[in-house]
């Protein structure tokens, strides 16, 4: 968990009430297509109107209600019941992504389709690196149908580690079987709602265009008070205005819906918006990007609706471990966290959420230790300050074998994987690169670290329901 840090938004209040007015605008003179009956029904049934062409005309009132009964904050428990992840404020918490195509094995460097040894690899080195806060499932693995393989990657991410869970589901009925997982793990459908440690990255087609799957699950979803990330994905220049003020007020008018229908559904329930601004297209590559620096405008809106928020960081556009990479991840983890981005994902992600890396994510753990740091409050009272001390050894004093130097060293970040060694002393241990010493270091964690394990029955009851959605 990183500090709470307070700094400016990028917007300012007069430009997010704005962007806000016009979100709300959107809704109300263009709409949205829903393509679930039961939403539509949900919203008319409160005043929302169906135009000729089925767009569903929203009035700003249903929104400002749903911004009164939405929770500020949401908590999300470990495996064990703790209370480890207050997501609220400016408080910043860092963990991977989900299901990039491709790997590059860190063990001979070489790039290939991942496979679901992958994922329960990666699960295991997330839970042994301290500063990876949650999981996510890193990888699709291609050795297992894609239509259950969300059910596969569920089953790794609970038996392989005690931290909270961001999880993604393909279609409606492996978000309804997740949860069954989840709920078996927990005790229950209560114990889960009472202290969930898994969360639901929904994805929407775009602002302005809401699929029958993430409406779905988001009602579901709703309906259990279970939380929720629904995230719409416009990109900028093809689906939504090129305009960052454009894209952001169109995306944040499907945000907006998503908020209106879970607390219609709900009041309360727990939803987290997006903290990361709509997809950019790169009109020389047609790639989608990743690590573009216009960061901080999705982040400035979650902090003025004071809603918890899901970001990015971490990721690059490179397609190797190496310098781009490297630059990429510490200037999109601190921009992110600088912003006050909340829940920060797409660590150890390369090519623009192509691949994965293990490396990679190494590293990025390195920089976000670094950023903490940075952001870890200094104090200054009569212990730190040594003027006692200072006066005691004068202008030719050393310190090295003061008590007070012993005492407060370790304070001091000190770093587990960059290089500090003198030139001859990393010559003589092999003179490796920082991907190299990423590389090795991955294989000698997931070697040795031993998750916590769930009891057998708990184990054989998630394997029932995927070998259910096998069969099926």
């Amino acid at each position: 968990m990183m500090a709470d840090l307070k700094i400016e938004n990028r917007f300012s209040e007069d430009q997010c009430q704005k962007l806000h007015e016009t979100s709300c605008e959107i809704l109300e003179r263009v709409g949205v297509r829903l393509d679930l009956d039961e939403a539509r029904d949900l919203l008319e049934k409160v005043g929302a109107k169906t135009d000729a062409d089925g767009m569903v005309l929203i009035p700003p009132g249903l929104v400002e209600e749903a911004l009164k009964t939405a929770p500020k904050q949401v908590v999300l428990y470990d495996r064990k019941g703790h209370s480890v992840m207050p997501v609220k404020d400016r408080l910043c918490y860092f963990g991977p992504g989900s299901d990039c195509l491709n790997i590059i094995d860190h063990r001979d460097g070489k790039r290939r389709t991942a496979v679901l040894q992958d994922t329960i690899e990666g699960i295991i080195l997330c839970d042994a690196l301290k500063d990876i806060d949650f999981v996510m499932s890193m990888v699709l693995p291609s050795d297992i149908d894609t239509t259950v393989a969300d059910r596969y990657q569920m089953e790794a991410m609970l038996s392989h580690t005690t931290k909270p869970i961001i999880y993604v589901t393909y279609e409606y009925e492996g978000c309804v079987d997740c949860v069954a997982m989840a709920e078996a793990v927990a005790g229950g459908e209560k114990a889960l709602q009472g202290k969930p440690n898994v969360a639901c990255y929904i994805n929407v087609i775009s602002g302005l265009h809401h699929n029958k799957d993430a409406l779905r699950k988001l009602l579901f979803l709703s309906s259990k008070g279970l939380p929720s990330l629904y995230i719409p994905s416009s990109t900028g220049g093809v689906t939504s205005p090129i305009t960052p003020a454009g894209s952001l007020a169109m995306d944040y008018a499907g945000v907006l819906v998503g908020l209106v229908l879970s607390q219609l559904v709900r009041e309360g329930t727990p939803i987290i918006v997006p903290g990361m601004a709509p997809g950019q297209l790169d009109m020389r590559t047609m790639i989608s990007t990743y690590c573009e620096p216009e960061r901080g405008q999705s982040q400035a809106m979650a902090h003025y609706h004071g809603l918890p928020m899901f970001s990015l960081g971490g990721a690059s556009e490179a397609k190797l471990v190496d310098q781009q990479a490297a630059a990429e991840a510490a200037l999109t983890l601190m921009s992110e966290t600088l912003a006050g981005g909340n829940i920060i994902h797409d660590l150890g992600y390369l090519e623009s959420g192509l691949t994965f890396s293990f490396a990679q994510l190494l590293i990025c753990t390195e920089i976000v230790s670094w950023i903490k740091g940075y952001t870890k409050p200094i104090p200054v009272d009569e212990k730190s300050l040594a003027l006692e001390l200072i006066a005691e050894k004068g202008p030719e004093g050393q310190y090295l074998d003061t008590e007070h130097t012993r005492k407060h060293f370790r304070e001091r970040w000190y770093p587990d994987l960059f290089e500090r060694n003198p030139y001859d002393m990393w010559a003589s241990e092999g003179g490796k690169s920082l991907a190299e010493r990423a590389s090795e270091r991955v294989a000698q964690i997931i070697a040795e670290h031993k998750p916590e394990s769930l009891p057998p029955d708990l184990a054989s009851q998630l394997r029932k329901i995927v070998e259910k959605t096998s069969i099926a």
